[in-house]
């Protein structure tokens, strides 16, 4: 037996469930010896039979004992944990060299949500820490749940049938297999917890004021006004008893107050009593927060540390966090109708994912996409985003029905690594189209939970690229490419047909394209006299054609035989260009369209190339 070792903080990690809430895992320790009484005596008597292949009602205080003293290299365990009590327990103990006997116990009342699989996948990276390679299990035929957490597992594995019981060796090396069984367990997961943020089935608004104004009062109010399928509550521990709605909502002084269940609460209370309400809204079953407040790590040091106290106590109760500091969350579905923001309206429906770190960005992105009629699936801007991230949209928008391109507004970016990943795999099923902040400081803002590092503009730009994703340089440029993106079908290969009236127009085009890695086709120049029948019949000419993939219009306005500019409002362009879509084959079409403000130019004065 090895000589104990310190207690491996490391090991520490949280997890996100199957059903999208979440639980810590951490090695067991003897303080823990009241937490394990407690957790055993909530197991059914089954598991228990299931566990120790006998009738086993409790422990002894020789278990106890043995199973929370630990010497971290040859006795191993490691508890699955929310508001700090176990829910699971998986523990290892060697019999050989290279070989460990593994066993683990789920409370029946968390059982189906992945406890198990989480716990396996941590005990096993444990174990090759330890220099462990198989996992020996004795399991009960009867125990299907526990067989199947190992046979899907995606390990090399070995089963046999000795004395009434199935014997299975799991060998711990990754396979491709065991890392895609992982990374489906964790997109599921992840994907899970971004729903149940977004399809509330009631909202509490916690920190409404009295009086109309303030933070809490418009959340409240955009909510109403977006016309929320849920249940809406106000929330302040200020209200006088005699107070019992606001705005025609049931008004209480705390979560717990309410006696119904709460699945999302938005926080937009000071700093200082966010702790309470995490705490409030934790005891009485929420599963997630939005928080608006702010005073976190955007405030300096002091901030940091409450930002960091925050996400620990909210995990602990297994709720997620977007923010703190955030702008809010909005979900157009026709379910759910969701305003849980600061957006004052909430944008049509349509088929973009708009993710954005930043409040004032993502007003400004709201802003350009209503201008031009576009629509949003759901809406996030983060905030500090101290747990929820792109990446946990990205899961979620991956397989997304409702979402056809997503748009993120990134100003630093946590994970590379995962991120890459997950934005190569939805970049290729849908578009994913974003905007870097802060290129040239290579810093993240001081709210950020990320660590503050110095990547070249040119490395990102690598990393993106490597990712399929598109990245452009403007937040009107990321609107641009949304309402493209949204509208029409994607390109099947690089090949672009120019055509217009501008030569020039047409050359920058081409040189745009061949930027961009493209293969345009050599630009049709339709000449300023062309009219928009001309345009029609070129445009049909181009999509029917198999050596394009996509076509790029550009027009210029231009001067009828009575001297006025025609052409200058697009409407007359804009319905020839239909037409020859219509019943075309399905290829992206681009337009640009040139307006000239003011008095039309008389025809003397315009250059023969436009």
């Amino acid at each position: 037996m090895n000589s104990y070792q310190a207690y491996p903080a490391h090991w520490e990690a949280d997890v996100v469930l199957r059903d999208g809430g979440t639980a810590r895992i951490r090695p067991i320790a003897p303080d823990d010896a009241e937490r394990l009484v407690s957790f055993y005596e909530q197991v059914s008597d089954e598991s228990k039979y299931y566990r120790f292949f006998a009738p086993y009602p409790r422990l002894s205080a020789k278990d106890v004992h043995r199973f929370t003293h630990h010497d971290y290299v040859d006795r191993v365990g490691l508890a699955a944990t929310i508001g700090g009590e176990f829910i699971a327990t998986v523990r290892f103990d060697r019999i050989g060299t290279g070989e460990a006997e593994v066993a683990f116990l789920v409370q029946d009342a968390h059982q189906g949500r992945g406890v198990a699989s989480a716990l396996l996948e941590h005990i096993a990276a444990v174990a090759r820490e330890r220099d462990v390679h198989r996992f020996i299990a004795e399991v009960l035929p009867a125990n299907n749940k526990m067989i199947k957490v190992f046979t899907d597992a995606g390990y090399e594995q070995r089963r046999s049938f000795e004395d009434g019981s199935v014997h299975l060796t799991l060998d711990l090396e990754p396979t491709a297999a065991s890392l895609a069984v992982q990374r489906a367990r964790e997109q599921r997961a992840e994907a899970r917890s971004v729903q149940r943020l977004l399809a509330p089935r009631s909202v509490a608004v916690v920190g409404t004021g009295r009086a109309p104004g303030g933070v809490g009062r418009t959340v409240l109010r955009n909510l109403l006004a977006s016309g929320f399928s849920g249940v809406t509550y106000a929330v302040n521990k200020f209200f006088p008893a005699d107070v019992t709605e606001v705005d025609g909502v049931p008004a209480y002084r705390s979560v717990a107050a309410i006696g119904e269940p709460v699945d999302l609460a938005v926080v937009a209370v000071p700093a200082e009593h966010v702790p309470g309400v995490v705490a409030d809204c934790g005891e009485s079953g929420v599963q997630g927060l939005v928080v608006i407040s702010a005073g976190y790590a955007e405030s300096g040091p002091e901030g940091r540390e409450r930002q960091r106290e925050l996400v620990r106590q909210a995990r602990s109760y297994g709720m997620r966090i977007i923010g703190p500091n955030a702008f809010g969350l909005i979900n157009t579905s026709d379910a759910v109708h969701l305003n849980a923001s600061l957006a004052p309206e909430s944008p049509a429906p349509g088929r973009i994912g708009l993710f954005t770190q930043s409040g004032a960005i993502g007003i400004a992105l709201l802003s350009g996409l209503y201008r031009r009629g576009a629509g949003l699936s759901s809406f996030i801007s983060s905030g500090n985003r101290a747990d929820v991230s792109g990446n946990d949209f990205l899961q979620y928008w991956y397989d997304d029905p409702d979402t056809d391109v997503v748009l993120l507004y990134l100003e630093s970016i946590g994970n590379p690594r995962k991120f890459t990943r997950l934005a190569r795999r939805t970049a290729a099923v849908k578009p994913v189209v974003v905007v870097k902040g802060a290129r040239h400081s290579g810093s993240a803002p001081p709210g950020h939970a990320v660590p503050v590092t110095r990547v070249p503009d040119a490395t990102v730009s690598a990393l993106l690229r490597q990712a399929g994703v598109i990245r452009v340089d403007t937040v009107t440029e990321l609107v641009d490419a949304g309402v493209l993106l949204a509208g029409q079908p994607l390109p099947e290969g690089p090949r672009v047909a120019i055509l217009g009236n501008s030569e020039s127009l047409g050359l920058l085009t081409y040189d745009a394209c061949l930027t961009e890695r493209l293969r345009p086709l050599p630009p049709r120049d339709l000449t300023t006299s062309a009219t928009p029948q001309d345009f029609r019949v070129a445009l049909a000419e181009a999509l029917a054609d198999d050596g394009c993939d996509a076509v790029v219009v550009t027009a210029i306005p231009w001067v009828g035989e009575n001297g006025m500019t025609e052409m200058g409002d697009g409407e007359i362009l804009g319905a020839a260009l239909r037409e020859a879509a219509a019943g075309a084959p399905a290829k992206p079409v681009a337009v640009v369209h040139v307006e000239i403000g003011g008095q039309a130019q008389p025809p003397g004065r315009r250059s023969p190339r436009g």
